[in-house]
């Protein structure tokens, strides 16, 4: 008898975080809700960041994810770009590790080879696959639909406990999905275990 497992994805952003949540029962993925986290740019940074703050810290409480996943960023051009998105990724770190989450990250390409079979697949690719994943979904925005992508990653990658992984294994349809390759290891970080 398997047992549900609830995966939030996160794609963090000062402007806009998205988030994606995924129920995994076995092999079976189900969409259960996603969003887009906004914060106002006429207020403060601080102000900005206690808004991303309250706003995942609702969306953890009333879905009640087992475990969380975020988008790995990188450096942009403009440093004070990257700083900010930095202290936002701090935030969208912290939430679910203080509600007892644990917190795995994940590269750009990593999601995209998890979720397509490429990882230098376009962003249309992804969101295609994401139709034939989880289907009669409806994304709340593209930053919603990435943060999707990062959970299906996560699931694929373990998050679920490997419960998956391992039944994806035995399963030829993933076989064909992955070329043949079997299921990827590797690419997750646990950052913190919380206490539950």
């Amino acid at each position: 008898m398997s047992k549900r497992q609830r995966l939030i994805g996160l794609d963090p952003g000062l402007r806009k975080t998205g988030w994606g949540i995924i129920d995994v029962d076995g092999p079976r993925l189900s969409h259960v809700a996603n969003g887009v986290i906004h914060s106002d740019d006429k207020c403060t940074l601080p102000e900005r960041l206690v808004q991303l703050y309250d706003g995942l810290t609702s969306v953890i409480a009333d879905w009640e994810p087992n475990s969380a996943a975020v988008e790995e960023t990188f450096v942009n051009k403009n440093p004070t770009s990257t700083l900010k998105l930095g202290q936002a990724r701090g935030v969208i770190l912290l939430v679910p590790s203080m509600a007892g989450i644990p917190v795995a990250e994940y590269t750009p390409n990593h999601i995209k080879k998890s979720v397509v079979g490429s990882g230098h697949a376009a962003k249309e690719q992804v969101h295609a696959m994401l139709k034939v994943l989880l289907p009669a979904v409806k994304i709340n925005g593209e930053d919603a639909g990435d943060a999707l992508s990062v959970a299906i990653c996560h699931a694929h990658n373990g998050g679920a406990h490997g419960s998956l992984d391992k039944t994806l294994k035995k399963s030829s349809s993933y076989d064909v999905m992955t070329s043949g390759k079997g299921s990827q290891k590797g690419g997750a970080q646990i950052l913190i275990k919380g206490n539950r």
